[in-house]
């Protein structure tokens, strides 16, 4: 380990108590800001002049609670609360992007058991290019760029605390002996943050809390549509449309100057104030994707996460373009075999499940009994082999008619496992495109004709239930049907 002596870092404040959320949020932030401008304006002298003498190190700030009493907390939230007297803590990146996060899950800790809150600099130092993500003029050069390696003068991310332990795990604790207040670390947060500029094309600011998962671009036609329209109207709400390389529109009629080369998630986030609007995720087609794009978004918190995509219908009375509502998931996509064990009951969330179907009815305008005419409720099979029905049907087919399923795709039981493991609110509903067990394959003709009746009808349905999630208060979404027997008091 480098002497202190050898290591130049921010001259900060003391560790504080606060027994107001916003002081300490304010407190959090100017920690933060002052350590990652400190390691931007070091590397861009370290750049400009060489190595320095020393090494160069700043610090995440962190947030810890200490309590000692088995008083009852308030726990009709599922969230707001630790589980025993203890010691607790968590690093904390981005402030100005988790503000309103870190304001209600910090009052709801201070509220909850009567203490204050301690803020101030972690031992987990901050990875240089995490610092810099920040400005927009500065980039970390390749290694072997340089005349000296970054690593003998900042720190570098670090896997050993960029992993999922305290989602996945039981009992896990800190080197210092204290449990987790939130599901992830900062570097965990910050290395996701990165992948989702990457992936999407787009900043993490944008994203909204109401995700959309779709495996077409018809579907992000649709939405720019949809979107246009709503900026047309002062009444709407939604203040913002922003695409890919975070080309951002205000009005229905403006351009929106998308990169000609798209990303390998195309992401498009129709703003409202708060975070209260929509973002659509084209993922593409398979469970890898679905779970890259779950993985890192998971860091931003949403409020639920719901899949729109085409699937095949396994069942002689299903019609192409009939609708889903998976209730149950046959997991063959083994993506997250090592995270999440495939015997694992993922169930359905009764207010995802109320809100798509009371969303279909609205929209088809069929009531009741007669919903069973476009729609039916079941188990959805999730594979990771796009060309199956190539191959001896005998065993995929026994399995499938045992577990009952009505449909099968590529990525809905990925992202709902995703949800259950982060603790995010999931569904899915799917559309019909092809039976490959009845002769009906998924053609061009065919598709062109589906695609042009179907898409926009079915992505209504999925901005329909996101806007009755988002009327919905919070508790009833964040429920205790996600949460384990340990849990972080942080959503």
């Amino acid at each position: 380990m480098t002497p202190a002596s050898k290591v130049l870092s921010p001259d900060l404040p003391e560790d504080e108590v606060f027994d107001s959320a916003e002081a300490a949020v304010a407190r959090l932030q100017m920690l933060y800001e002052a350590a990652s401008r400190f390691l931007c304006d070091q590397f861009s002298e370290v750049m400009s002049s060489g190595r320095p003498p020393q090494r160069i190190r700043a610090f995440y700030p962190e947030i810890r609670l200490s309590t000692d009493s088995f008083a009852a907390a308030d726990t009709r939230l599922s969230f707001g609360h630790v589980v025993e007297p203890g010691r607790y803590s968590t690093t904390i990146t981005r402030p100005d992007l988790f503000n309103n996060y870190l304001t209600q899950q910090i009052g709801l800790l201070i509220k909850n058991h009567g203490k204050p809150v301690q803020v101030g600099i972690s031992q987990t130092p901050m990875p240089v290019h995490f610092a810099v993500a920040n400005d927009a003029e500065l980039t970390v050069p390749q290694e072997g760029a340089t005349d000296f390696s970054l690593r003998d003068v900042f720190d570098v991310p670090d896997l050993a605390s960029m992993n999922d332990d305290i989602v996945n795990g039981y009992g896990f604790t800190y080197e210092d002996g204290s449990h987790p207040l939130a599901p992830f670390t900062a570097q965990r947060i910050d290395y996701s943050l990165a992948r989702l500029s990457h992936y999407t094309a787009t900043r993490p600011e944008h994203f909204q809390n109401h995700v959309l998962f779709t495996n077409y671009q018809f579907y992000v036609e649709e939405f720019e549509a949809y979107a246009r329209k709503m900026l047309a109207d002062p009444e709407s709400g939604y203040t913002a449309f922003v695409g890919p390389g975070n080309a951002e529109i205000t009005g229905g009629d403006q351009s929106l100057d998308v990169p000609a080369k798209l990303p390998q998630m195309p992401t498009y986030h129709l703003k409202r104030r708060g975070g209260g609007g929509i973002t659509l995720v084209n993922i593409g087609v398979g469970p890898s994707n679905a779970k890259t794009a779950t993985d890192h978004i998971a860091v931003l918190r949403p409020h639920a996460w719901l899949m729109v995509g085409h699937c095949a219908g396994l069942r002689n009375t299903q019609r192409l373009g009939d609708f889903v509502l998976a209730h149950g998931y046959l997991r063959e996509d083994h993506v997250l075999d090592d995270d999440l064990p495939v015997w694992m009951p993922i169930p359905a969330l009764a207010e995802i499940q109320v809100a798509l179907e009371q969303a279909v009815a609205e929209v088809t305008e069929y009531q009741g009994y007669d919903l069973k005419r476009i729609m039916r409720t079941g188990t959805v099979a999730t594979i990771d082999n796009r060309n199956w029905e190539l191959r001896d049907q005998s065993g995929p087919v026994q399995r499938l008619s045992q577990s009952r399923a009505i449909a099968l795709d590529m990525e809905s039981a990925t992202i709902a496992a995703n949800g259950f493991r982060f603790r995010v609110p999931y569904g899915t509903l799917l559309c019909v495109s092809d039976k490959p067990l009845h002769g009906e394959l998924k053609l061009p003709g065919m598709a062109s004709e589906f695609y042009r009746t179907q898409v926009a009808q079915h992505l209504q349905i999925g901005i329909r239930a996101m806007e009755s999630l988002r009327e919905m208060p919070l508790e009833r979404i964040h429920s205790r049907k996600l949460r384990s027997f340990e849990e972080t008091a942080f959503l």
